[in-house]
């Protein structure tokens, strides 16, 4: 099935698609729709809910690389660190 996929799709031909890849892929998709993660693993067939936590993990960093690409105009890169007045105001909440 899936490489009849590969084959009829244009933008998948010079890529190395495995059945892997795919599962891989709707795995993803699913996390991302918020469908909970042990009904994902029952679907990809883990022995362990903790199994699925792999994907989870791997959109965490996405996220972190894609952030990391958008520093504002006058800003400096990097990851942003409050200062003591701000946890000191927070604190007080």
């Amino acid at each position: 099935m899936w490489r009849l996929l590969v084959e009829h799709v244009q933008s998948l031909r010079k890529k190395h698609v495995t059945h892997h890849v795919l599962r891989h892929s709707m795995a993803m998709e699913l996390l991302q729709a918020g469908v909970d993660r042990a009904a994902i693993a029952l679907w990809l067939g883990h022995e362990s809910v903790e199994t699925t936590q792999i994907y989870i993990d791997a959109i965490l960093v996405l996220k972190e690389e894609i952030l990391a690409k958008t520093t504002p105009p006058e800003g400096k890169p990097g990851r942003y660190r409050a200062g003591n007045d701000l946890l000191e105001f927070l604190n007080t909440l």
